[in-house]
């Protein structure tokens, strides 16, 4: 699989001055971490879910979640969890027919994972697939805490679904990973937070290598305050939230830990009355020749998305939970590195000794030493998402993938 895969040759010789890496279930999880991109929330009671599941891949999704949580009724659970079950067994049955002809799937897999209510449901769900677990990359853990125990509960039921069914380090199986959500009241309150994030962090020290990614889930932090953002605010507008996502930086955001964190999911996708003025420049577009793709991005109030992913970048997140498939291609297309982003990256990582200088662009001073951290998560996500060709911009992208 890989980032962009959709696009024709002659496109992406254009775009990009280097491709995207192809990735496998089997890459080095910092990388697929890092790939994640937007990861698009679906309901697992829809009807067609492998045929939906197989459209959105085709179309540059490469990672979904399967929701048998808040998005399914209390009443629809057992159904859905049917649904998911035999979702799983057709792709896992075009999966090993693929693989017998020898023909690539014109639709490239995403990385799919299951988003649970308990950890007594991954167990049951690990049973009822048996072999077409090989399709699921994991499970998502909501409302992940540990001061009721319930963090732990769903690492020791990852650990007996690995042990049960095969999956790890020395088995042909695909090894499962965890992303658990952080959005439970506990670490919301400013009295516990403190207390709640640091057992947060000790379990996931602890199980690191069955850990992909952490997610935030912004809509709870929001709830637990009676809040609701619209679609005129990015999620740092609401302080309480914000303060949140830097205390979960500070902690969980370290190089050393290396633990990637998602951007929070932005709900909004139709067009309504604004209140507030448009933040869109509109420069990058009259350059790039398309006014056209600018007012589309105002008339579905997207511009405020490309803001929050902005700000989601700049405090240390990487990749965004969505809940449309309108919003895959805004994040894909503003995670592409530009050519004086790797060129930058590029100088610092090769000057580990110090020392400060001009950039190859010669419009800002890069600092050897300071800025190490920030060119290694640069060349990583370089590797999975590409470096654009000079003179292409994120409008140049954009256009490419929601045409």
């Amino acid at each position: 699989m890989r980032h962009f895969a959709f696009l024709s040759e002659e496109q992406t010789s254009r775009l990009f001055h280097i491709r995207p890496r192809t990735l496998s279930p089997e890459s080095d999880p910092a990388l697929l971490a890092t790939a994640l991109g937007a990861t698009l929330y679906c309901p697992a009671d829809r009807p067609q879910l492998a045929a939906d599941i197989r459209k959105q891949a085709l179309r540059g999704c490469m990672s979904m979640v399967l929701c048998l949580e808040d998005s399914i009724a209390d009443s629809a659970v057992d159904d859905a969890e049917t649904n998911v079950v035999q979702t799983l067994s057709q792709l896992h049955r075009r999966m090993l027919t693929a693989a017998s002809d020898s023909t690539p799937d014109s639709a490239q897999t995403p990385l799919l994972f299951i988003r649970v209510r308990t950890p007594e449901q991954m167990v049951r769900l690990a049973q009822r697939c048996g072999e077409s677990l090989n399709v699921l990359a994991g499970f998502v853990a909501p409302k992940f805490e540990n001061e009721s125990g319930i963090a732990q509960q769903y690492m020791d039921a990852l650990h007996r679904i690995h042990n049960e069914h095969g999956q790890g380090r020395t088995s042909s199986r695909r090894r499962l990973r965890l992303m658990p959500i952080l959005e439970s009241p506990v670490m919301i309150h400013a009295e516990t937070r403190s207390a709640a994030l640091a057992n947060i962090r000790r379990v996931l020290q602890a199980n690191r290598e069955d850990i992909l990614a952490v997610r935030l889930g912004a809509t709870d932090m929001c709830s637990a305050f009676g809040l609701r953002r619209t679609r005129d605010l990015t999620v740092y507008d609401v302080s309480v939230v914000a303060s949140m996502i830097g205390d979960i930086v500070n902690l969980l955001g370290r190089p050393e830990d290396g633990f990637v964190i998602s951007g929070p999911v932005w709900e909004h996708y139709a067009n309504t009355e604004r209140l507030l003025r448009p933040l869109l420049r509109a420069t990058p577009f009259a350059a790039a020749e398309d006014v056209e793709l600018r007012q589309r991005l105002l008339l579905g109030n997207l511009d405020s998305l490309m803001r929050e992913i902005a700000l989601d970048q700049a405090n240390g997140l990487l990749g965004k939970t969505v809940i449309h498939p309108s919003h895959v291609p805004l994040v894909h297309a503003m995670s592409v590195i530009s050519h004086e982003e790797y060129l930058d990256a590029g100088e610092i990582l090769g000057q580990g000794d110090g020392g400060a200088k001009a950039s190859p662009y010669r419009n800002k001073m890069n600092e050897m030493k300071p800025h190490q951290g920030w060119a290694a998560a640069t060349a990583r996500r370089a590797a999975v998402f590409g470096v654009a060709a000079e003179n292409i911009t994120y409008v140049d992208l954009l256009e490419a993938g929601m045409s």
